[in-house]
C-alpha cells in the first residue's frame, strides 16, 4: 500500500495496538494453554485479524466519521474483552448471547463483579487513549482520504490475514466450527471478536430449530433412550421412600475434595462427614451444569435432560413442555415447593418454575432479612434454614422441597463471628476464603437436620443433599495444587475436581458409600425408584444409580468432557480413569487392548449423541409432539 509520508493509516495502527492488547489479555489474563508454537502463532495471528476486520471499515467512511468510528470501535472492542475477562475469572468461560440475554441477573451480582474487577485492569484501556489521542492529529498526521487502490489494498489485507488464521486453526484443531462446546478452542484458534460472531449464527440457528421441529425424531431418541438407559432394571430399594416427604438441599458450590479434608488441621465439613457414615454417599459424582450453574443443576434434578452448551435453559427456553419431578410427583399427590431467599427473578426462576409444575416458591419476600443475618449474596444458611422451617412444617405433606443454599457463594465473604476455621494460607484469595465459608454450610446443614428432628418431619423424610456446581474454577489452579500436594492441576485432575458431594439419607437406613460413577443427570430416575413411581414412557438420559450395572455407563460434561468406568476424556485425551495414565492423545491410541485403538473414542460418539439428542428436545421444544401418558 502507498503511503504517503506525512499520513499515518491509523486503521493498521489502531488493529495492530488491539491485536497486542488482546494477545496479553489473552497470554497472562486468561487461562488459556499453549500447548505448542503453532498454536502460540495462532494466538498473536487471530486478534490482529479481527481488529483489521473491524478497524478497515473506516476506509469507506467519509473523512468527518472515520477517526470517530476508530475512537468508539477500540472501546467498543476493549469493553466486549474486559466484560469477557471478568466473567472469565469466575467462570473459566466466555460470553455468549444467551448469557447476554440473562442481563436480569446482574442486578444481582454485587459484590461477585466488583471482586473480580482488579485496579491494572486500566491498562486494558491504553489502546484507545492511544487511538483517541491520534485520531485527534495532536502529534501524528493521519490519513483521513483513501484511493481506490487502497481500499481494495484494505480489502486484501483483511481478507489475507484472516485466510492465514482460518488455515492454521483448521490444521491445529480439524472441524473447530463443528466442535463448538469447547469454547476454549474457539477462542484460542479463531480469537475472540470471531468467536462472537459464529456465536451468534448459532443463536440464530437454535432460535430456528422451534419454528421447523415436528416431533419425527422424538421416535429416533425414545429408541435411543430405551436401548441405552437401565429403566427396566428395578434395585433393590425400589419403594423404600414410597410417600415419604423428599427434601432436596443443594449446596452452594460445594465440591467433592473438601469431604474429608482438613485445612490448617480442623475438618472442613465435619457434619457432612458424619453423616457420610449413615447415608448413602456417591462418592464419584459429577455435576453436570454449564453456563447456567445453579439453575442447570435444578434442571438436570427436575427433568434427567442435560442444560444448554451455552446460555440456560431456565433463560432460553423456559416455556417449553417438560415432565419434570413436580408435574410427576403431582399425579402422586406431592405439594412442591423451593426455599431460596433471593430476587425471584434470579436466573427467571419465578416463571420456569411455574411452568414446572411447582406450587410455591418461598424467595427473598418470605424472609426477614438485615444487615446483620446477612453476607455476600444474601440471608445467611443459619437463619436461612431456621426461617424457612416454619414454612417446610405448613405445606401439605407429602411434599416435594428443594432448599438452595447462598453463603458459600463467590467470592465466599464471611465475617470473623461466623468463621470457626481460619481461611487457608496461598496466592488465591478466593481459595483461602473458600474453606470458612463451606465449613458455615456444613454447620447449618447440622443446624437443620436437628430443626427436622424436633419439628417431627425428620423420620417422614427422604433427605438429599447435593453439591450444585463448582466453587473454584481452574483460574486457582496453582492454589489448588498446593492445596491438594500435587505439582500440577492436569486436565485429568480438573475433570476430577468435578465431583460433588451427593448423599441420599433415609432414616433407619444405614450407610453405605458407591463408587459407580454417577451425575446429576441420575437423580431424578434414582428418585422416582426410591419413591416406587415406574413411568415407562418418560424421556431421562440418567439411570437409577442403585441399580448394578447400565448399558455403557459414562457421564457427559457439557464441555465435551466424559466419565466411564474406566475412561476419563477431556481435551481431546483419554485418561485411565483410576490412575491418570494418559491413553491416547488427539484421537491416537498411545496404550489399548488393541494396538492402534483409542478405548474413549467408542464412548465418545455416544456421550455426543446423547448431548445432542437432549439439545433437539429443547431447542425444537419436542415434548410438546410427545405423549406421556400413552398407554
Amino acid at each position: 500500500m502507498q503511503l504517503n509520508k506525512n499520513k499515518l493509516p491509523l486503521y493498521i495502527v489502531s488493529s495492530i495496538l488491539f491485536g497486542l492488547k488482546t494477545y496479553i489479555a489473552y497470554r497472562f489474563l486468561f487461562n488459556i494453554s499453549i500447548e505448542n508454537f503453532l498454536q502460540e502463532i495462532i494466538l498473536i495471528i487471530n486478534p490482529v485479524a479481527s481488529a483489521l476486520l473491524v478497524f478497515a471499515v473506516s476506509v469507506w467512511l467519509k473523512e468527518k466519521w472515520q477517526m470517530r468510528y476508530l475512537r468508539y470501535s477500540a472501546l467498543l472492542g476493549s469493553l466486549i474483552l474486559y466484560f469477557n475477562l471478568i466473567f472469565y475469572r469466575n467462570f473459566t468461560d466466555f460470553l455468549t448471547l444467551p448469557v447476554l440475554f440473562q442481563g436480569s441477573n446482574a442486578a444481582d451480582l454485587g459484590s461477585s463483579i466488583l471482586a473480580l474487577m482488579y485496579l491494572p485492569d486500566i491498562f486494558l484501556f491504553t489502546d484507545v487513549l492511544i487511538i483517541w489521542y491520534l485520531s485527534k492529529k495532536h502529534y501524528f498526521p493521519v490519513k483521513e482520504s483513501y484511493k481506490k487502490k487502497s481500499k481494495k489494498l484494505a480489502i486484501i489485507a483483511v481478507t489475507s490475514t484472516l485466510f492465514v488464521n482460518f488455515v492454521l486453526a483448521e490444521i491445529e484443531r480439524p472441524q473447530l466450527l463443528q466442535r463448538a462446546f469447547d469454547r476454549e478452542y474457539l477462542v484460542k484458534n479463531l480469537g475472540i471478536f470471531n468467536f462472537h460472531i459464529y456465536d451468534l449464527v448459532l443463536q440464530s440457528k437454535t432460535k430456528v430449530q422451534r419454528v421447523f421441529a415436528d416431533g419425527t425424531e422424538m421416535t429416533e431418541i425414545r429408541e435411543y433412550v430405551k436401548n441405552h438407559q437401565s429403566s427396566k432394571e428395578v434395585s433393590d430399594l425400589f419403594g423404600v421412600a414410597e410417600d415419604k416427604n423428599v427434601i432436596i438441599v443443594s449446596l452452594e458450590s460445594v465440591q467433592s475434595f473438601v469431604i474429608n479434608n482438613t485445612v490448617n488441621g480442623e475438618e472442613i465439613t465435619p457434619f457432612l462427614n458424619e453423616l457420610i457414615e449413615e447415608s448413602y454417599y456417591f462418592e464419584n459424582f459429577y455435576h453436570q451444569t454449564e453456563q447456567g450453574k445453579t439453575s442447570d443443576h435444578e434442571f438436570l434434578v427436575d427433568n434427567s435432560l442435560y442444560p444448554l452448551p451455552r446460555g440456560a435453559v431456565y433463560f432460553t427456553h423456559s416455556q417449553n413442555e417438560y415432565n419434570p419431578l413436580p408435574e410427576l410427583l403431582k399425579g402422586q399427590g406431592y405439594y412442591s415447593t423451593v426455599f431460596h431467599a433471593n430476587n425471584k427473578s434470579f436466573w427467571n426462576r419465578d416463571v420456569m418454575y411455574e411452568n414446572n409444575g411447582y406450587d410455591h416458591f418461598y424467595e427473598e419476600e418470605a424472609y426477614e432479612i438485615n444487615d446483620d443475618n446477612s453476607v455476600g449474596w444474601g440471608l445467611k444458611d443459619k437463619p436461612f434454614f431456621e426461617q424457612s422451617l416454619k414454612y417446610l412444617q405448613s405445606i401439605p405433606q407429602p411434599f416435594y422441597s428443594r432448599f438452595i443454599t447462598l453463603t458459600n457463594h463467590y467470592p465466599f465473604n464471611l465475617g470473623e463471628d461466623d468463621a470457626s476455621i481460619e481461611p487457608y494460607d496461598s496466592n488465591s484469595k478466593t481459595l483461602n476464603q473458600y474453606f470458612p465459608t463451606v465449613r458455615y454450610t456444613d454447620e447449618a446443614l447440622a443446624l437443620f437436620f436437628e430443626q427436622l428432628k424436633e419439628s417431627g418431619l425428620y423420620e417422614d423424610s427422604i433427605i438429599l443433599i447435593m453439591g450444585d456446581h463448582y466453587g473454584i474454577s481452574d483460574f486457582h489452579n496453582n492454589a489448588m495444587s498446593e492445596f491438594l500436594d500435587k505439582e500440577e492441576i492436569t486436565p485429568y485432575d480438573q475433570v476430577q475436581l468435578q465431583r460433588v458431594p451427593f448423599l441420599i439419607h433415609i432414616p433407619g437406613h444405614s450407610g453405605e458409600t458407591i463408587s459407580k460413577v454417577s451425575g446429576q443427570i441420575d437423580v431424578k430416575p434414582t428418585l422416582l425408584n426410591l419413591l416406587g413411581v415406574k413411568n415407562d414412557k418418560d424421556i431421562v438420559f440418567g439411570t437409577d444409580i442403585f441399580t448394578d450395572t447400565s448399558k455403557d455407563n459414562f457421564i457427559a460434561l457439557r464441555n465435551g468432557s466424559f466419565i466411564s468406568e474406566n475412561y476419563i476424556y477431556t481435551k481431546n485425551q483419554c485418561y485411565d480413569r483410576l490412575t491418570g495414565e494418559v491413553l491416547a492423545i488427539d484421537g491416537n491410541a498411545l496404550q489399548s487392548p488393541k494396538a492402534g485403538d483409542n478405548p474413549c473414542e467408542p464412548i465418545k460418539e455416544n456421550a455426543e449423541k446423547e448431548l445432542s439428542y437432549s439439545d433437539k428436545i429443547v431447542y425444537g421444544d419436542l415434548f410438546r409432539f410427545y405423549d406421556f401418558d400413552e398407554k
